[in-house]
């Protein structure tokens, strides 16, 4: 990857509107350059057309700051030639340990530029899962603030190859100033010329068995992203468009299902550092800063059904569309939305290794409750069953991806054997189970490990856990298996309950019967615990391994 002209961006492969799924899947090719670079395709283009164009509007507890196109081409340009000058080159790879803000795009844009690979790590990780993460991919170098330097200090010992870490609120003993670090970088960096399997974002996975995998993407990632971005976000750019996720962006979900496709487009993102999730918060931050389309994990949307009559306490009159993935929302969720935010929610399912492969697409009529939606164009998806072949109208199997595909992960990290074990000839397997109803939508049953086995029946665990919200005084739900002598396993569900309400076995017993009778008799939980909160990955999904195992 010889340093020379800048890369050039094109513009991303552009889904077009239709009125139905045919008029989607006719109008598509993909438009894959020669040449791509994910940092140009981020910051330049558009500092090229219209400087003074907001990318990043920061909201932080002293007010908000406004980051142009301009702004982030200048700053990515001198942080790059700056870690060029302090031997990070092609192929390094750049660690980024920050919250939503315009430094997490600098940096990354930054790293793409240099050739080099992106890898976010999210604020809520452990001192474990840093060091692994940092050890594991090698990192060598590394940009966080003062709350991950706390975190990062006392596992510098224990990783030879981290040679540079940058402070953004400051320096250090071993830990370079970020202001003093940029001040070095002259303007006027000339990106990398990358290719689009060139390797630019590692994003390590939740680890459901074994320990988390570094899934490398090269810049063509960014490309393969855009059709189902379009789809479920409703087709955006429209003027005065605002993105808004409260997901991390170290997360595929906030960086991908939202932040980097939103900046391509033009269409400036709030950022707003968070440690936690508040509901009325959220709907007070879209009021605020008239926020048109949002990207709301699961678990988000669920707690928002908490709060009472969300649209008349709030202006919600700009958001226009609500999109969501990570987990199934179930047809509860979906019904919600319609009817309390007067949104149809546009679903997407992926995985870190190859995302935005189904979607809903409201606007184009293609929007089911208690489906994930339909293959996005560009993506072969068949559920197939354990030989491979498919699966008949509504008969369960796995999820499988066709290669080649833009958005298809290039290999997991230092792991050959598991990168092999990933796929059945020239199908990813996803180790999810859905099924295809007879108009082509699917529908999500759950993951492998997540099925629960009841009298022969196979029951995926986010239906009943869609049911038990909407019960009034429940707030969350996880369901799991409990081995069982009679019917292998019995379905337990975990509850957190929302305020005002209190812990009985009269409620219990409630909360049971409204499953029952909305589901069926095997469905429901025969057993149920009440909890404070229940283990959550980053990525805002329910550890249900964790609740199984007694945790």
């Amino acid at each position: 990857m010889p340093a020379g002209s800048p890369a050039t961006s094109s513009k991303p492969s552009v889904l077009a509107p239709a009125s139905d799924y045919a008029g989607l899947v006719a109008g598509f090719t993909w438009d894959i350059p020669a040449r791509f670079n994910m940092g140009v395709a981020v910051c330049d283009v558009w500092a090229g057309r219209e400087p003074d164009r907001v990318a990043i509007q920061d909201v932080g507890a002293t007010g908000v700051a406004a980051a142009t196109f301009g702004d982030l081409k200048a700053a990515s340009d001198r942080l790059a030639a700056a870690l060029r000058g302090r031997g990070v080159g092609p192929g390094d790879r750049v660690a980024v340990l920050l919250p939503q803000s315009a430094a997490v795009v600098v940096a990354h844009a930054a790293a793409y530029k240099l050739g080099a690979i992106a890898l976010p790590l999210a604020g809520l990780f452990g001192p474990e899962a840093l060091a692994y993460r940092l050890s594991d991919s090698g990192a060598r170098a590394l940009v966080t603030d003062a709350a991950g330097l706390a975190k990062v200090a006392p596992l510098r010992a224990g990783l030879p190859a981290l040679t540079l870490v940058v402070g953004l609120d400051g320096g250090a003993e071993g830990v370079v100033a970020y202001a003093d670090l940029v001040a070095e970088g002259p303007p006027g960096f000339t990106p990398v010329d990358t290719g689009p399997d060139d390797p630019a974002l590692m994003i390590y996975t939740s680890g459901t068995t074994g320990l988390a995998k570094g899934a490398l993407h090269g810049h063509r990632v960014l490309l393969g992203h855009m059709p189902g971005f379009l789809m479920m976000h409703a087709f955006p750019p429209r003027p005065d468009d605002r993105m808004w996720t409260p997901s991390d962006w170290a997360w595929a979900g906030g960086l991908l299902n939202a932040t980097l496709p939103a900046l391509s487009l033009g269409v400036p993102v709030v950022a707003q550092p968070a440690a936690r999730f508040e509901p009325e918060a959220a709907l007070r931050l879209i009021a605020e800063h008239r926020v048109t389309t949002a990207f709301l994990p699961p678990t988000a949307l669920r707690m928002l059904q908490t709060v009472p009559d969300p649209r008349g306490r709030f202006d919600l009159s700009t958001l226009r569309n609500i999109a969501s993935a990570g987990e199934a929302l179930g047809p509860e969720t979906f019904r919600w939305a319609q009817d309390s935010l007067g949104l149809t929610l546009g679903e997407a399912y992926g995985q870190t290794e190859c995302n935005l492969v189904l979607a809903a697409c409201p606007s184009a009529g293609v929007a089911r409750a208690g489906s994930t939606g339909r293959p996005v164009p560009g993506h072969r998806v068949m559920i197939q069953r354990p030989d491979g072949t498919e699966t008949d109208v509504d008969e369960p199997g796995e999820i499988a991806i066709a290669r080649p595909d833009p958005v298809m992960f290039l290999k997991y990290w230092n792991q050959p054997e598991a990168t092999a074990k990933k796929f059945r000839g020239d199908w990813m397997l996803t180790g999810d189970t859905a099924r295809r109803d007879a108009d082509g939508y699917i529908h999500f049953v759950g993951r492998d490990d997540d099925l629960i086995t009841s009298a022969a029946y196979r029951i995926g665990p986010t239906e009943i856990e869609d049911c038990l919200c909407g019960h009034p005084a429940v707030a969350m739900a996880a369901a799991v298996g409990q081995p069982d002598p009679l019917r292998t396993e019995i379905v337990k569900a975990f509850v957190v309950l929302r305020e005002g309400f209190s812990p009985s076995d009269a409620l219990a017993a409630e909360i049971q019967a409204h499953v029952r009778t909305r589901l069926s008799a095997h469905e429901y939980p025969r057993a149920l615990e009440f909890r404070e909160s229940l283990p959550m990955t980053t990525s805002g999904k329910i550890i249900r391994r964790q609740l199984r195992d007694g945790g």
